[in-house]
Formats: structure tokens, sequence, C-alpha cells
């Protein structure tokens, strides 16, 4: 399988003991026979128990972060986040991460990756700030983007709701705070910087489709396993960001581990609302789809071919209709290289229903060119 961790456009990572890694910063483990990281040789880690909210209005760069009052934030913003508990059927494989209360009703957005122990069936449970529970039921959850909707059973009834903010005003050097449950240390706050904006992140799950983080915010804000999916805010308390993940540095042995280096990732809110609103509605992401099924074509000798190799097409799919064939492989998407599956996701992330997108493919030898009209997967 291809190294997830390298996105087109960016650096590549080299491979070594002394390079960071993008893990999910899984949720809390209950049990101790179960490992609290998912593996991953590229450094970004899921935060499961890794939440937090980036900050969202715009705070201008004349602003200090000794301006940033994180005692007033904490104070109106921690009524509105929630420690989510997920256990898995047999009631083995619980973890706890983040959420934060979105809509009324008890509409509480968090990781995909925080509730994916109870997708087999499992549990799930909200803990408020004040020290009382709610069982919760999954409304939506969307592995590709790392996002999930809950609802708790009690409507969240009293609670607030989390204040809505810009992520695309946002400024690098900007001050934030990240709240959440690291460690299952329900109500913590941190406060820190924007480091950098606009990375795109692809983090393995330790299942067959992996999580892709779009122009995600990087901040110094500590990040732990417990803090996936919850806020990141701005000094005025708005919702930014969704905390999901963490870089970080392998041992001599290049085994990953440990918690926060200063290098966390969140989820835009301008991306995590929209999807989020989505699933509330439809109970599903709905992203835009080629209708194909798809595997990344590996690297053989000394053969130049790498793309998307098409294991088959969806009849009447979209693909179908504009020619494409199994056993054609995908090399670009709207002029954009295509080397793997996650290079395809990513793209199509981008994409809507509805848009006409090239696609350029390899069949029998030779290079061809169609139109696609991308539907909902």
């Amino acid at each position: 399988m291809d190294d997830p961790s390298v996105v087109p456009g960016r650096a590549e990572v080299p491979d070594s003991a002394d390079t960071p890694q993008v893990r999910l910063a899984e949720p809390v483990r209950h049990s101790p026979s179960r490992n609290s990281w998912i593996g991953a040789a590229v450094g970004v880690v899921a935060a499961a128990v890794l939440g937090g909210l980036v900050g969202g209005l715009v705070v201008k760069a004349a602003v200090s972060e000794t301006a940033c009052d994180a005692v007033r934030v904490a104070r109106d913003v921690l009524p509105s986040v929630v420690t989510v508990t997920a256990v898995g059927r047999d009631g083995s494989a619980g973890g706890t991460g983040t959420g934060e209360i979105i809509k009324s009703g008890g509409y509480i957005l968090t990781n995909e990756h925080v509730i994916a122990a109870a997708l087999d069936g499992g549990s799930l449970s909200v803990r408020y700030t004040d020290g009382s529970t709610s069982a919760a039921s999954l409304v939506g959850a969307d592995a590709a983007t790392d996002l999930a909707v809950l609802k708790a059973d009690d409507g969240a009834d009293g609670r607030p709701l989390i204040t809505q903010g810009s992520s695309t005003n946002l400024e690098i050097g900007q001050p934030v705070v990240a709240l959440g449950a690291p460690l299952g240390l329900y109500s913590t706050v941190t406060k820190g910087i924007v480091s950098a904006l606009g990375r795109s992140v692809t983090v393995p799950s330790g299942r067959p489709i992996n999580h892709h983080l779009l122009d995600a915010i990087q901040t110094d804000a500590s990040i732990n396993p417990g803090n996936s999916g919850g806020p990141l805010v701005n000094c005025s308390g708005a919702f930014v960001g969704v905390n999901s993940a963490i870089s970080t540095v392998p041992d001599a042995a290049g085994n990953t581990g440990g918690g926060s280096v200063g290098i966390g990732f969140a989820i835009p809110a301008a991306i995590a609302m929209p999807i989020a609103e989505q699933m509330i509605e439809t109970g599903s992401a709905g992203h835009a789809s080629l209708g194909i099924e798809a595997r990344t074509v590996p690297a053989v000798g000394a053969s130049p071919l790498r793309g998307v190799f098409v294991a088959g097409v969806e009849p009447g799919g979209p693909a179908t209709q504009a020619g494409l064939q199994t056993g054609d492989v995908i090399t670009e998407i709207d002029h954009a290289t295509i080397r793997s599956v996650d290079d395809m996701v990513l793209t199509l992330l981008r994409k809507h229903a509805g848009d006409r997108v090239e696609v350029t493919f390899v069949r029998a030898g030779e290079v061809m060119n169609a139109t696609v009209t991308l539907t909902t997967s």
C-alpha cells in the first residue's frame, strides 16, 4: 500500500527516525490491552483523544497573544463542549474524545475516529462540563473527512451552542485556544497560535479508507489523545476548527507515540460545518463521485506508469457515461496528478456533485481524455 502520508504539492517526508509523524490523536482507550495510537509510519495521527476548536474570527496581527483572555474564553466556551465516549458492541473497544454542541436539539460535532469503536453496534454517550451525562445516537459519520455528528438523547437541554466563527479569516500568528478532554481529563484548556494555514494532511486510519484533513489549520496549542473532535476557538471564543491530528516524533526504532510536540492540525470550520449540516439533513456527507472502484497502481520496477487502476465502474454511473472502462488507469483529474487512491479522494473532496472534471487515463498504452460529470456518492 502506498505511504498515505505524502500529499501531492507538499515536500515529501523522508523515511527517518527523526521525521515527525502525523497521526490521529486517537480517543483515550478504556481497554489497557489496546494500543491508544493508530499506527502510522507517516507521523500524522488522529486525535480521538485530541480535541479542539480552531480560532474563527479574524484577530489582526497587531493583537498579541497576551491579549487573548483564556480565562474568559474558557468560561464562555466550556459549557458548549462535551466529552464523547464510544464503546464497542462487546464493551471492550471504548475510547473518549471531545465534541461541541453546534445545533439546538443536542447535535454535536466530533471526529469520525472518535466514535469509530461504536460503529459496529456499540453505544455512545456524552458528558457535559457540569458532570451530567446523556446517551447519544449517531446522526452521520464520514471517514473521508474524519467528521461525525451525534445527537444527545436529552437534546442537550439548557446547554449553549458554540459560537460560530470564520476560519477563512484566520492569520498566521493569531492566538487560539483549544478545549477538550486530553487523556480523559475533561474541561482542559490550552492556548497557542495559528502556526500555518492550508495544510493538506492525509492521516492513516488503520482501516481501508484514510482520513483527509482539507486546508487544515496547524497550531501549537497543546493537543493530545482525547482532544480529538474538540473545538479550536479564537480569542472571542468563536469556533474556527475541529482539532483532529497531531504530529509526533518516532523513536530510534521508528515507533510512533507520545503526546503533543507543538504540531497539531484542525479541520477548518468552513469545511466542517457544511459537512455537518449535510449529515444532519441527510445522514451522510454526500461527496462527489466518479462512480468507480479504484486501486492504487503499485510502483513496479522502472515502469513510469503510476495512477489509479479502475477495478470496476458503476453501471450507468458518471464514469461509464463518459466512456471509462474497467482496466483504465487514471493519471490526472482536472490537471492534478493522481498517483494513488488518496490523491483521487483528496481531489474529489474539493468538488461537488454536478461538477464537470477532465479525466486523463491510459488504456492499452494510449493516453486518453474524458469529461466526467460527478454525482453524489
